[in-house]
């Protein structure tokens, strides 16, 4: 083999392994997240509701990582360490509006009815989280947990902190859930289904949905939010004077 090619080969290798390594780490990184966080939420328990963020519903075809929320959700109910369950998502990525979905499903599985909600406006990780929070609070829940995978989880805390102040987060533990031969039940999913859908992939350029995912929406509502009160609050100093 010729030198130039061997530097090539190992250049290669070198960076595979490097890959490889950091994956590793990572992910061991983020299961002793995820298993911290559920001891914690077990003494802490009951919350009165944990957020679910919701990932897109295809009939007949339900994705590993759907499948893996649901009874994530379903466990935590039924343990008690959750007393409802909000699911938050819209029709992003497929006409079946993801909330209404995952809460037809949960109550398939067993779940009361009364105790599983949907938040059906957010279309990114960032808004799952705020607008899922804010559905909590208007409903007059004060104890609240975001339950998701510990990738997502993780990468989030900051996020979390600063846009949704008390809400804690239960990641999936993989060595608490048994996903061998379980699937999700087969459901009539007219309820979640939107005949005007359009995909975000046309309705929104890469880089734009790629700031939602970062959490633009949520800035720039915030944002609107504190000068609106900001306005409010001088207009009733002027009023008083």
């Amino acid at each position: 083999m010729k030198p130039r090619y061997k530097k090539i080969l190992r250049a290669v290798l070198y960076f595979h392994g490097f890959l490889l390594l950091a994956l590793t780490l990572t992910h061991c990184t983020f299961s002793r997240y995820a298993r911290k966080s559920y001891a914690e939420a077990k003494r802490d328990k009951p919350y009165d509701v944990i957020i679910v963020p919701g990932i897109p519903y295809i009939p007949d075809d339900p994705s590993s990582i759907l499948t893996m929320r649901i009874f994530w959700a379903k466990q935590l109910y039924d343990s008690g360490l959750t007393k409802n369950i909000i699911f938050s998502g819209s029709a992003v990525y497929s006409p079946y509006v993801e909330g209404i979905a995952m809460k037809v499903m949960a109550d398939s599985l067993g779940i009361p009815p009364a105790h599983t909600f949907s938040e059906t406006t957010a279309e990114h990780s960032t808004e799952n989280a705020y607008y899922g929070w804010k559905m909590a609070r208007s409903m007059g829940f004060k104890k609240m947990a975001r339950a998701t995978d510990p990738f997502q989880s993780g990468t989030l805390r900051s996020f979390i902190r600063k846009y949704c102040p008390g809400m804690k987060s239960v990641p999936v533990v993989f060595d608490e859930i048994d996903m061998d031969g379980k699937a999700l039940p087969v459901i009539n999913p007219q309820r979640a289904f939107r005949s005007d859908f359009v995909s975000i992939r046309e309705r929104e350029g890469f880089w734009k949905r790629f700031r939602g995912t970062m959490g633009k929406r949520v800035k720039d509502e915030r944002k609107a939010e504190k000068e609106k009160q900001k306005a409010e609050g001088s207009k009733d100093v002027s009023t008083s004077e």
